[in-house]
Parts: C-alpha cells; structure tokens; sequence
C-alpha cells in the first residue's frame, strides 16, 4: 500500500535522528559542533549533516548521481546553513505568538487525512505502514510541525498585514489601474473518479481507467461508475465533485486533458506519478468574460501576492536585526553575505 511512500517523503522528510552512543571509559566523549546561536536556540553541525544528507537522498530519488548531488549540496552550504538560521527565528516566534496548539491540530489533520487516503483505521497501523517503507513518523511530524509554523508565523505576520493594510481608496485606485486582472475566466465545474496505485500493479490500474472511460463514454452511469469504483474515501458523500475549477489554474496534465470538452464529457486518465489515475468529468464550462468588475477579495488577493515577497523579506530582516545571532567563525564567510544580504541592500539604499 505504501511502496512510492519512501520516495514521497524522502523529498521534505529529516533523515532518522542518530542516538547518542554511550562512552567506554576508555573513549572520548564526542561534543557537536554549534555552527550558529540564534537568540536562545542552536544550530549544530549534526542537524546540518542530516539536512544534507536528506537533500542528497532527494535528489538521488530523482535520478542523480550520489556523487554529483553531494557536490551541489557541498557547493550550496551557506545558503542551507542561512535557510536553517531564519527556520529557527521563524520557529521562535511562532512559539511567541503562541502557535503550537494550532499547529499540532494541523499536524494531526494530515495524518487523519492519510488515514482516510488509505483507508487504515488507526493512527498506528498508519505509522507501521509508514516504518516498513523506512520513513519515520516521527520525523514526518517534525518536518510538518516546522512547515506549518513558518507558513503561519507568515500568513499572521506579513500576509495578514498586506491583506487588510489598503483602504477602500486603495482599492479603487488599484482596481482602475488593473482592470484586465479582474475580468471574469475561464471555469470549469469538476467531478473525478480516482483510481489509486496503492496495493495493486500500475499497468492493471491502466487498463482498468480505459475501461471504465470507454463504459462512460457509451453512456454508463456516472454515479454508479463513481461509487463502485472510486478509491476516494468521501466519494459516496460528495459523489466525486471537486467544484469550480479556474481554467488557468489547472496544472499542465489537468489542463490539456480537460481542453475542448463540454460540460457532461469526460478527460483521458490523468496519471499522477506514484499516486494513481484521476478520470474527470466537466459538469458545467463557463466562457471567459473581458468585463471588469470589482472583486474587494480580488483585488486584496492581488495585492497581496504582488507584496509578499518584498514584504516577507523585510519581515525576516527585521527578524535577525532583533534577535542576537552569532555565527562560527568558520562558517560565517560562506553564511553571512547570504544571511544578511537584504540588511546590506538596505543600508546601501539599493
């Protein structure tokens, strides 16, 4: 059930934590390394060995080289060692702002989530399944927990702020000066049929997806297709139905396979790698319009993602300008000109 898990998550998953090994006598205690100190926390030399290794063990899932991978790696240490550094304010202040039950409630949505996905009843058949593919739950958990509390110290520090800081004049000013943004798309209203890998030989699911396509093509029941051959969990409760889809927001499998359809046509199977054959079917298409008109959500939206990126650099620079951040000084000639590159912009007035 859980063969392409290994390769799913070996691409964000930390790799096993190393247990500490009792000294003889005889032996020499062996003291990790601490590359940086960031207010009260550290970043050790172990945690960066095992974010290297896990990029490596990525990137040779993908079909490279250990040797080749492990060079890039090497070469691009400074910018990790950076990225862990501003990981660990982004953590700080989520415990600041009093985050970690919000995210532990994330956290376990996802693996109920899973559950459901493949149909196992308890939270510790999940994990034994997971273990037999070599990936350990425990550290899914982490990995998750340090997404979810950079994603929300985000979303409430500097989205949130960009998102309700235009006034109504803003936003008509905004709207007046970009109206082809908010002319109405292209949309399509989706219901899918999912066939999933898991358990069973890719090339049988194949065969199966085109003979269910050819059923539905001659007419056969929708419904009765879905509830009898859906691997999706809720599909007896949402008969399949994805909802409005924007046309431009479909990614490049969906969007071909969906081109030219009308509403009651059907899409050829849609693989997803490792994951297994979706078949949609277009319940209503709606024609694309050039009016404008104003959209108050809209408009916040986009000018929000105009600003995200400039403002979420401001907010991590103001982040280390308040925090005591002290760097090895081996490591801080490859660190600190990427660290602080938007503080060195900033007092250049560039």
């Amino acid at each position: 059930m859980f063969r392409y898990c290994r390769s799913l998550f070996i691409l964000f998953v930390a790799a096993v934590l190393v247990s500490p090994a009792f000294a003889q006598e005889t032996e020499e205690y062996v003291v990790d390394e601490v590359v940086a100190q960031i207010n009260d926390g550290v970043l050790t030399l172990s945690r960066i060995k095992r974010e290297s290794k896990l990029l490596v063990d990525a990137q040779v899932e993908q079909g490279r080289s250990r040797e080749d991978a492990q060079r890039e790696v090497d070469e691009k240490q400074g910018e990790m060692i950076a990225n862990l550094i501003n990981e660990e304010l982004l953590m700080q202040r989520g415990k600041e702002l009093g985050l970690e039950r919000e995210v532990e409630a994330a956290v376990n949505q996802r693996f109920l989530e899973m559950m459901r996905q493949y149909d196992i009843k308890t939270l510790e058949g999940l994990f034994e399944e997971m273990r037999k593919t070599g990936v350990n739950p425990d550290d899914v958990r982490d990995v998750w927990r340090k997404q979810l509390t950079r994603e929300m110290v985000i979303q409430q520090e500097v989205h949130r702020k960009i998102y309700w800081g235009s006034s109504s004049k803003d936003l008509k000013d905004y709207f007046e000066a970009n109206k082809q943004k908010f002319t109405k798309p292209e949309t399509v209203t989706l219901s899918e049929l999912f066939l999933s890998f898991a358990g069973r030989s890719e090339a049988s699911v194949r065969e199966k997806a085109k003979e269910l396509l050819t059923q539905l093509r001659g007419g056969a029941d929708w419904e009765k297709i879905l509830l009898e051959n859906s691997d999706r969990p809720t599909a007896a409760q949402d008969k399949g139905k994805i909802g409005v889809q924007v046309v431009s927001d479909l990614n490049e499998k969906a969007s071909a396979a969906l081109k030219g359809i009308n509403a009651g046509g059907y899409s050829e199977p849609i693989e997803a790698d490792q994951v297994g054959i979706s078949i949609l079917r277009v319940d209503e298409r709606s024609a694309a319009s050039s009016e404008s008109h104003f959209d108050e959500n809209a408009i916040r939206m986009a000018i929000m993602s105009e600003k995200a990126e400039a403002e979420g650099k401001k907010y991590m620079s103001s982040l280390r300008q308040d925090a005591y951040i002290k760097i090895n000084d081996s490591y801080r000639p490859i660190v600190a000109p990427i660290l602080f590159a938007e503080e060195r912009k900033e007092r250049s007035g560039n």
